[in-house]
């Protein structure tokens, strides 16, 4: 399904794959500070920090899938099926629709501390944007440059859980994901040394023999522990050039290639997109299945005192430079 993370060298970094069968038509979308979000219990959302971040477009209204607003704070919704539960209005409680979190958070925190006391009073609703797009079963991340949080609205509540390894995808729940990397504790950057036997004469046959045990299936669990044990080690220069690439290769782990993840006979989920955005400068950069050149809006370039949303399609067709 899908992967999240976060990554700081210089600057702060926060992205996620989205891999699926299908697009339902995906725009790089900036909402500025006096667009108005019609709540469907909550009244307007008419003065908030201006976001940007991957979404569908229904209506005028963005359906986002992740996205960073200008203080740095990043959050992104993954498929969470099976185990993700909303609830009933309640009286007393701010009555946020599945499908307004997203810009509810973005649109009211600076920081991830300011979201935790956000979500003290929340109440995760069940009512959907509309009749042909019910609610979608997710769970989320959501993080600055000093920590994450992921959120799980489930049959026994709202958990929020600390995230130290910074990373998030698919189910069992977080808790479980975390209890997990356990079982890796022993997965090590270097060459392997003989812990099996001191009466066997074992020895690496190779060089690049580092991570050897990594899980390398596109189950939700091994790319848990793929992608945090990828960037708890991953290194780079913190030019933004560098930093950005090295994100890319991050995420590149867990790239999903078609063929590989049936869903359906003949439907096989790809990584329709990958996006990396840089919470302190304001930059969305994604690549797509289609085009591995990597794309970028800025939006410090658009005007975020406005009130219209602008939208950037995505970029497909694969770019290839010829050098003779």
């Amino acid at each position: 399904m899908c992967t999240a993370a976060t990554y700081k060298t210089k600057d702060f970094y926060f992205g996620r794959t989205l891999d699926y069968e299908f697009s339902y038509g995906d725009e790089i979308t900036v909402a500025p500070r006096n667009y108005v979000f019609k709540l469907r219990h909550m009244g307007t959302l008419s003065s908030h920090y201006a976001i940007i971040g991957m979404a569908h477009v229904a209506g005028d209204y963005p359906l986002y899938y992740d996205g960073i607003n200008e203080k740095g704070l990043g959050m992104a919704g993954l498929n969470f099926v099976g185990n993700a539960a909303y609830n009933e209005v309640k009286e007393g409680k701010e009555n946020i629709a599945q499908f307004e979190f997203i810009p509810w958070i973005l649109g009211k925190c600076a920081t991830v501390k300011e979201a935790r006391a956000l979500l003290a009073n929340i109440n995760l609703v069940k009512t959907p944007f509309s009749e042909m797009l019910p609610c979608t079963q997710l769970h989320w991340i959501i993080a600055d440059r000093n920590e994450a949080i992921t959120v799980e609205s489930m049959a026994d509540g709202l958990h929020i859980w600390d995230n130290p390894a910074g990373v998030l995808t698919n189910n069992p729940p977080f808790e479980q994901q975390m209890f997990m990397l356990n079982n890796y504790m022993h997965l090590s950057p270097k060459q392997p040394e003989n812990h099996f036997s001191d009466q066997l004469r074992l020895k690496a046959y190779s060089r690049g023999m580092g991570a050897l045990g990594l899980p390398g299936d596109l189950s939700s669990t091994s790319r848990f522990a793929r992608v945090a044990f990828v960037r708890d080690h991953s290194f780079s220069g913190d030019t933004e050039a560098e930093s950005v690439s090295q994100f890319f290769h991050i995420l590149g782990s867990v790239d999903q290639q078609r063929g590989c993840c049936e869903v359906e006979p003949g439907k096989y989920e790809i990584t329709l997109y990958t996006s990396c955005c840089n919470g302190d400068k304001g930059i969305y950069y994604y690549t797509t299945y289609e085009n591995h050149q990597i794309s970028a809006v800025d939006m410090n370039h658009e005007d975020l005192d406005g009130s219209t949303l602008v939208k950037y399609p995505v970029l497909q067709g694969e770019k290839i430079c010829m050098q003779n």
